[in-house]
């Protein structure tokens, strides 16, 4: 439940403090009664289906990209849990968000959507598509499908023009950042790619996302020396030769995940060394074993997006461990420290769960909001890699149908005519590679 003031949250945080939840990592009915206690505080920012409101849409002052993000964590309670409470809302917000063409660039965000708000969406489907979550009637469209709809456009807006290639960060060119590329475009690029190539087992996807990672590496958005760092972007002002140095877990988890599904699929050596030292860099966001957003929280100025990242990083530590099952070890006990180092935190509120920010805060620190109650729940569900089956393909359990040219047909989107290059069939999936895509005219930590 949400709190109405800070005063209140105050005050009961004292009241709450003897009853706080406590997390038993190790007994599976913990896990689930706390999971869903947390479940509970982050469906309370979901005013999507109250009278008057937008499908799929949370509270304010929560921005259209994080819904995809939530939406992509209550599908991962859904499977890990083994809890529906909450399927028929997901199922509901995912469909409704979709747009005319398929491809999430919905009519409500067609002037302010980001490659990055689009590419968290498409994660959440992709998602979907592994965890054979159930599929939506054949007049709809699949949950494959839309991941495939996303990678397209995407894709489509590849910028070989400025900088050597890469994705702006906005769509649109009348938006603030157009000229920034930024990692967590690229990165989710790279991400859906990766899954998809496993999942379809179409090699185009491959090709697409080492001719990323390469424009990444080359550029300097990461960093190798003795350590592999993810940094936030650079302007195509200078050519993007001046990098902005901060570091954010959600862009690290990102390529480390997508390498991870890359070995898993071409057991290239390459991407199994990319995963770990991805995984062992990440150590920067780790305080005595407890997860924290470096780049913000040691100076109290994470923003409402920022403190959500904590959430998607844990859930590509799951999914790494899954497809590099060497690393299950450290990651496991990562997630397990961190978990029960934000049970505690979840401590507050006029409810007593109310989860923090500060996980190596002694209870709740005070603060609370969605990203708050993502980050929490992400990091102990995913306690759940220990016995739950890794994510399906569509030759082994995985039903959801797709196409490869999903998304390249559009009635009113900024996408500029195209010319295509159908991959070879794979399953159901073709992938199309843009050969001639031209392009739409559209703080604290710093690492030296």
């Amino acid at each position: 439940m949400k709190p109405s003031s800070r005063f209140l949250l105050e005050v009961s945080s004292v009241i709450h403090l003897a009853s706080a939840i406590w997390l038993y990592p190790d007994e599976l009915e913990s896990l689930k009664n706390v999971t869903s206690l947390i479940a509970d505080g982050l469906m309370d920012y979901y005013t999507g289906d109250q009278y008057g409101q937008t499908i799929g849409m949370f509270s304010n002052p929560y921005y259209w990209w994080e819904a995809g993000g939530a939406w992509g964590s209550m599908i991962d309670y859904w499977y890990y849990m083994e809890n529906d409470t909450y399927l028929n809302q997901t199922y509901e917000a995912l469909l409704a968000q979709v747009g005319d063409d398929w491809n999430y660039v919905p009519l409500n965000q067609s002037t302010t959507e980001g490659n990055d708000d689009q590419g968290f969406w498409g994660i959440a489907v992709m998602a979907a598509a592994e965890r054979n979550f159930p599929n939506p009637p054949d007049d709809q469209p699949q949950w494959l499908y839309l991941a495939q709809a996303v990678f397209n456009t995407m894709a489509l807006r590849w910028d070989p023009d400025h900088c050597g290639g890469g994705l702006r960060w906005q769509i649109f060119e009348w938006n603030s950042g157009y000229d920034y590329k930024n990692s967590v475009s690229n990165g989710c690029l790279f991400h859906i790619g990766a899954r998809l190539a496993r999942y379809t087992g179409n090699t185009s996807y491959v090709d697409w996302c080492d001719k990323v990672h390469d424009w990444m590496y080359d550029t300097g958005l990461i960093h190798e020396s003795d350590w592999y760092f993810v940094y936030d972007g650079a302007n195509i002002d200078d050519n993007c030769t001046e990098i902005t140095k901060l570091q954010w877990t959600y862009n690290q988890g990102l390529m480390m995940s997508g390498s991870a599904y890359l070995y898993n699929f071409t057991e290239e050596e390459k991407w199994r060394t990319r995963t770990l030292d991805y995984l062992r860099s990440s150590t920067v966001f780790f305080n005595d074993s407890v997860l924290y957003e470096a780049a913000c929280q040691g100076s109290n100025n994470c923003n409402n997006d920022q403190r959500s990242f904590k959430a998607y990083f844990s859930r590509f530590l799951g999914l790494t461990a899954y497809m590099v099952p060497e690393t299950y070890d450290d990651i496991y006990s990562l997630l397990d420290a961190s978990a029960r180092a934000a049970s505690n935190s979840c401590s507050g509120g006029t409810d007593g769960h109310t989860c923090g920010l500060n996980w190596w805060y002694s209870g709740w620190d005070g603060y609370y909001g969605l990203g708050e109650q993502m980050s929490a729940l992400e990091v102990m569900q995913n306690l759940r890699i220990r016995d739950r089956p890794a994510p399906c393909t569509n030759s082994t359990c995985g039903t959801s149908q797709g196409d490869g040219a999903a998304g390249t047909q559009q009635s009113q989107t900024n996408l500029s005519p195209l010319t295509i290059d159908k991959g070879d069939e794979a399953g159901a999936a073709i992938i199309t590679v843009v050969v001639g895509a031209t392009i739409v005219g559209a703080f604290a930590w710093t690492v030296l």
